[in-house]
């Protein structure tokens, strides 16, 4: 077996349908792949609907969704271990692209991140400026476990997902991977996320989601130079805010003008950051639109390291 495809999931309904479909329909040799979901205990048709596509389903509830990955990586017998959201879609040359890299022994990781669909709202399309890699195909840090496909013996030797880490997890492993190869984006492997955020408060919430795992999973495996922009940033952000906004208010003129010029130099900070990344592609709009995105994150990831969370649970296998 070549590629084992894991799927976590919970109450999925509205979309795993569709994710199967797609996988389905892939241009590779149905007896070189299989798909495995694991499901957190969903009270929806999600597993029905797996079942029904020809997935291999577990059931495993009360568990982070880094343990639904490790225990889809346990029942797996593909020499990649291939890991993609419930939400997620891909293209039919998916695996026919992933299969350059079979013979790759010194690549660990590799895969790309999940693009926008054409549909979706203004917002994903946006942030995915900052999610995007500096080209199509290039060595990378890190990539999110939406798209992520591992060597086995990359994977057990790294010791798979953090199972105390409710997010962060896919980062957190791949600075890990690094220690047993390279890891490789390639945005040939197309997957497409239909679940990005289509509202400011929903994106608010996402990323304050995702920051609860971060101060704790640098903690796990050790803090990187790379890491200490996204440590110090948002906490940055915050302080200076609450300090602007605690001088305005009670009055404190020389102090308010002090922090007034402070928050400034910040937003042209972020102003050039957001410049950056939207090379070439340009424009007045997509300038304020990152900018207005890049300080709701700072504020979300800031508010997030102070949440934290653990589950566990027991396995059922389904089919």
């Amino acid at each position: 077996m070549q590629f084992s495809v894991i799927i976590p999931a919970k109450n999925e309904a509205a979309n795993i349908g569709r994710c199967l479909d797609s996988i389905n329909q892939v241009t590779w040799d149905n007896n070189c792949y299989e798909v495995i979901v694991v499901d957190n205990g969903s009270t929806d048709q999600t597993v029905e609907i797996a079942v029904k596509k020809g997935a291999r389903v577990f059931i495993r509830p009360e568990l982070t969704i880094s343990g639904l990955r490790n225990f889809g990586a346990e029942q797996a017998s593909g020499e990649i271990l291939v890991f993609i959201d419930a939400d997620c879609t891909v293209f039919t040359s998916w695996l026919v692209k992933a299969s350059a890299y079979l013979m790759r022994k010194d690549v660990a990781c590799f895969g790309s991140p999940p693009i926008v669909p054409e549909d979706g709202s203004w917002i994903p399309k946006a942030w995915f400026a900052v999610r995007k890699k500096r080209a199509d195909l290039c060595e990378t840090d890190w990539l999110e476990s939406m798209n992520m496909f591992v060597r086995r013996d990359a994977f057990a030797a790294s010791g798979g997902f953090d199972e105390a880490l409710i997010t962060c997890e896919d980062y957190d492993l791949s600075v890990r991977l690094q220690k047993y190869g390279t890891i490789i984006s390639d945005s040939s492997i197309v997957a497409v996320h239909h679940g990005e955020a289509a509202t400011v408060g929903h994106f608010f919430r996402k990323e304050l989601w995702r920051g609860k795992s971060n101060f704790s999973g640098m903690m796990q495996h050790g803090l990187t130079l790379s890491e200490i922009p996204s440590l110090i940033a948002p906490s940055l952000h915050c302080v200076l805010w609450i300090c602007w906004l605690i001088s305005s208010l009670t009055g404190i003129s020389v102090v308010a003008v002090v922090m007034s010029m402070l928050l400034l130099i910040w937003q042209v900070f972020l102003l050039l950051a957001c410049l950056r990344k939207l090379r070439p592609q340009l424009s007045v709009t997509s300038l304020l639109q990152l900018l207005f995105l890049l300080n709701i994150y700072l504020f979300a990831r800031g508010a997030g390291v102070f949440s934290s969370g653990r589950r566990s649970g027991t396995p059922q296998c389904v089919a």
